[in-house]
């Protein structure tokens, strides 16, 4: 009978797919980065004395501040609505900086592209007429020193007019923008930051405690890298900016759910100490633990900025939106998933450290987990599944230097972790998933280690859609997934009961009913009593980055879709109950739904191709 089912849908399916080739012409794109639009090859100097920029304050973060709006004053004698400011850091990118590519060729005279952009007239519509401008501009603590260059010509043949003194941070090299994270064992957080300290300035350590209690110190471990590291341009051309470095704490035997507060901390070669701002989280629980606990998931946020500058294809607002909405409902989130393509930098390195600004209130609070996506990963002959350039040269490197993940080995970048009463098994689709392969045995090895009695809700997380979508790209691919996605693993998420995969990729939303090989395995919508039978499939993409249109048909299995910036969040209230909301970032409120009622018998019995082996004797 099944059997006759999924012949009849694969007929229509065929169908459908003809008419959508017919009329999708969509191609897969996130835009250009904003930055490589800046043709920093051919920039010139055409310094004009009647031409200034002038910046305000000068020193910043006298009070310690990591985030400090600038004022720009400035002027040229012969204005155009193709001029534009660029902000630059180490202040000095003249040509006496830059190292030649031969001894026959003449060094560029940029040879890094600016941190970020603003055209001349954003805020001053009347810049034309006048030939005078003002700009405000956020700057955060990158470890070096800024100065701001007015250019005309457009981004196409920028021609440098003038350009500003050197704005600095009081303590450049402070240490900044905490990003927590699972260790490898449950009662275990790690703590990652960056800083301008190499090791042989002075010695990293978190210093923390119970509040209210004593405090000790936990040696952190210090990585960084550099330009030969990149795979390729722009990531180690104009795009390459110093990373600093990367700090690692590791804080173990924590108490559950216990509170706990701390302090990122330098001890300098002189004996003197420098401290970041106070911080505080909250321990995991046991696993198995019986009481609510909520999780967050969603991919290919991106990054925004407040003053409007770096536009990427108008997809900014989406990511902000996000991020305020999750910094809004902070104390009813536990621990956050960022499921691949975290910030689309693309090889312009310093786009990590103003993403890593961006999120500082919920990954310094809370769990900020992340997977690998193409914008991280993806690069030809790098290893990669998919030989394509969507990393800017990164290859990896970038992700996972900067954010910790408790993977056996962080090149790979799968893992699995435990909260509470979840297990949450993370793939990497930037390799290899099928059948044979190392990864596909972690995947089924996550699946049947866990203890569904203690952790009944099992969640799979993937960056590239290996379940269903009903994507333009995918449909006119005829695939309705990412292709040869699912053919291997929905044999494991049958056995074992999978109850969730929630997947990126796809900037949209959209949910399914409980399916196996195609087919719904229940009628319900909204409120699923006892075994699944299937597995329900999300794709969870909106987090900021430029939508994805859907195909102009309907299947049977997709329940609801949305075009629209969002997020997901489970909220496990027990053992047998859970919610699942999408909030659109907009404003944050609930626009689809469901709930699963279980028990552990539910998980034991046996399901469609998931019978248990019995025997006849008593």
């Amino acid at each position: 009978m099944m059997v006759g089912r999924l012949r009849k849908m694969k007929v229509g399916i065929l169908f459908a797919i003809t008419l959508v080739l017919a009329t999708v012409e969509e191609v897969r794109s996130d835009g250009d980065q904003p930055l490589s639009k800046i043709a920093v090859h051919r920039a010139l100097s055409a310094l004009h004395d009647k031409a200034y920029v002038k910046a305000s304050p000068e020193l910043l973060g006298l009070k310690g501040e990591t985030s400090v709006w600038v004022n720009l004053q400035f002027s040229s004698p012969h204005p155009s609505n193709d001029d534009w400011i660029g902000v630059f850091s180490p202040a000095n990118f003249s040509a006496s900086t830059c190292a030649a590519e031969n001894s026959w060729m003449t060094a560029p005279f940029l040879c890094s592209a600016p941190i970020k952009y603003q055209h001349a007239n954003y805020s001053s519509p009347r810049y034309q007429d006048t030939g005078r401008g003002s700009l405000k501009l956020q700057l955060i603590n990158q470890r070096s020193d800024f100065s701001f260059a007015l250019f005309s010509g457009g981004l196409s043949n920028p021609k440098l007019v003038a350009v500003s003194g050197r704005v600095t941070f009081a303590n450049p090299k402070a240490p900044v923008y905490p990003r927590l994270a699972q260790g490898k064992m449950w009662n275990e957080m790690t703590v990652t930051w960056t800083s301008g300290y190499a090791l042989g300035e002075a010695t990293p350590f978190v210093e923390w405690g119970q509040k209210g209690g004593d405090l000790v110190r936990s040696p952190a471990g210090t990585l960084t890298f550099d330009r030969n590291s990149m795979c390729g341009a722009p990531a180690r051309t104009v795009g390459w900016r110093d990373p600093g470095y990367i700090h690692t704490a590791f804080l173990k035997e924590l108490w559950p759910n216990t509170v706990y507060i701390y302090k990122l901390g330098h001890k300098l070669s002189d004996g003197s100490y420098v401290f970041s701002q106070q911080y505080q989280f909250r321990a995991s629980p046991y696993p198995g633990q019986n009481s609510p606990q909520s999780i967050v998931i969603f991919g290919d946020m991106g990054k925004d900025e407040e003053d409007g500058s770096n536009e990427y294809n108008n997809f900014q607002r989406g990511s902000l939106n996000t991020t305020k909405q999750l910094i809004r409902d902070l104390k009813n989130i536990d621990i956050v998933f960022h499921i691949g393509d975290i910030c689309y930098a693309n090889g312009y390195l310093s786009q990590w450290d103003q993403f890593t600004a961006q999120v500082e209130p919920i990954a310094s609070s809370v769990p900020y987990m992340v997977a690998s996506g193409n914008h991280e990963r993806d690069w030809p002959n790098s290893g990669s599944f998919f030989g394509s350039t969507d990393s800017g040269g990164e290859c990896g490197v970038l992700a996972q230097n900067m954010f910790y993940v408790p993977a056996e080995n962080r090149e790979k970048f799968w893992y699995s972790t435990d909260y509470g009463m979840f297990r949450f098994c993370i793939a990497n689709t930037e390799h290899d998933w099928r059948e044979g392969t190392e990864q596909y045995k972690f995947i089924e090895n996550c699946f049947a280690t866990v203890d569904r009695q203690k952790q009944p809700w099992l969640i799979f997380l993937a960056h590239r859609v290996l379940g269903y979508s009903s994507a333009s790209f995918y449909v006119a691919e005829g695939s309705f997934e990412e292709p040869m996605g699912r053919e291997s693993l929905q044999k494991l998420w049958q056995k074992y009961k999978v109850d969730i995969a929630v997947y990126g990729h796809v900037h949209n939303y959209e949910r399914t009913c409980p399916i196996y090989e195609n087919i719904c395995t229940s009628k319900e919508k909204q409120h699923y009593v006892g075994n699944l039978n299937g597995t329900i499939h999300v794709v969870a993409g909106g987090g900021g980055a430029s939508l994805a249109t859907f195909a102009p048909i309907n299947t049977i299995w997709s329940i609801f879709k949305d075009y629209d910036y969002g997020f997901v969040k489970m909220t496990a209230f027990d053992h047998s109950n859970l919610l699942f909301e999408y909030k659109k970032s907009s404003d944050g409120k609930v626009y689809d739904s469901f709930r699963i009622s279980k028990n552990y018998r539910d998980i034991l019995a046996c399901s469609i191709d998931s019978c248990p082996s019995t025997a006849m004797a008593s």
